[in-house]
């Protein structure tokens, strides 16, 4: 009896701890997985160097048990109203001030939180640098001259083609002001259509020889393959003129040490840039730990651009490449990962 006494005590025992285990399983299932359950749709741009950032988060997400659905390829417009209303859930390609025009679109219901990427994001005007120093080009003021417009005549419209931005994008919006600003609709042909497909013949006819005109940001493929001081060079704007409340930000417009620019200080024409989430608020509201992601995520500006160099020599694994990202910074990941978990304690 005794000795069945102590067995039974004994199992007795070993069930009170195999309870309070399996008690407290969930609770640890849910401090470590706080997305169990809960669905987050997230948007891409239609500009392919937002996707790998755009990946990454995604993958953060679903290591806190975030259902990942299937991501949605998005025009500015159609996101900023999507967020706000919560067809879609989030973003993390916002270029802010550029964006600022869609601020009344998204603002009742989502807000921008923490930054993928803080203030070096450029934009601006290049050409290439053999027409540059053979014409004596500086400024976008230099297009109204008429040995300048037939360097850069592709189509024989006797305009300057350049390759510019597709409609509903942000830096659409600041060019079209430009043309207006700068005297120039009699003397540039903007290029609307896809603008990679665009860019990718603009370097086919720089590598047979012909003068390019284009306009691009950073980080994006086109500045590896044509590089700033070698191929290519920035060029300047008159005086900086920017739509609207944009206006307040023109001494962000001018910069200096531009690699590749006419001058130092370059005056590129459009603010530099915070590449930012977007979140829908009621979302962020039910879950702070994604609030707490993405107030300590970050992805270094050289990063981006390293996989959208890999990406434009052929490399359009993304999903891979993210993965490495993340698995070669699993310490700050971890970071970001642990305070995200804390906050949905």
């Amino acid at each position: 009896m005794f000795r069945l006494g102590r067995t039974l005590t004994a199992l007795g025992t070993i069930a009170m701890i195999s309870g309070a285990v399996m008690a407290g399983a969930p609770a640890a299932m849910a401090q470590d997985q706080p997305g169990a359950g809960k669905t987050v749709t997230m948007a891409q741009p239609t500009w392919d160097t937002g996707w790998f950032h755009t990946e990454i988060y995604r993958q953060l997400l679903a290591e806190l048990g975030y259902d990942m659905a299937p991501t949605m390829t998005l025009d500015n417009p159609a996101f900023y109203e999507s967020v706000a209303y919560g067809d879609v859930t989030m973003w993390v390609d916002g270029w802010f001030p550029l964006h600022n025009t869609y601020r009344p679109a998204f603002e009742s219901g989502a807000e921008i939180v923490g930054a993928v990427a803080r203030g070096g994001a450029l934009e601006g005007y290049l050409v290439d640098k053999a027409t540059a120093e053979r014409l004596e080009i500086t400024s976008l003021a230099d297009f109204q001259r008429d040995d300048v417009k037939e360097a850069f005549d592709r189509d024989g419209d006797g305009k300057a083609d350049l390759v510019a931005c597709p409609p509903g994008w942000g830096c659409e919006v600041n060019i079209e002001h430009h043309l207006d600003a700068y005297e120039l609709r009699d003397h540039v042909n903007p290029i609307k259509a896809g603008y990679a497909a665009s860019m990718a013949d603009a370097v086919a006819a720089y590598q047979g020889g012909d003068s390019i005109f284009f306009y691009t940001w950073t980080p994006n493929w086109t500045v590896n393959e044509l590089v700033p001081g070698e191929d290519v060079v920035w060029i300047e704007v008159p005086e900086v003129d920017l739509p609207g409340d944009l206006m307040e930000l023109a001494d962000a417009a001018t910069r200096e040490g531009v690699e590749g620019c006419v001058n130092d200080p370059c005056r590129l024409g459009f603010p530099a840039n915070d590449i930012v989430p977007v979140v829908n608020s009621e979302f962020l509201n039910d879950n702070p730990a994604v609030r707490a992601l993405l107030e300590a995520a970050e992805i270094p500006l050289t990063d981006i651009f390293a996989q959208n160099a890999a990406m434009n020599a052929g490399d359009t694994d993304i999903e891979a490449q993210a993965a490495a990202w993340i698995a070669d910074n699993r310490e700050a990941v971890d970071g970001w990962l642990e305070q995200a978990r804390a906050a949905a304690e």
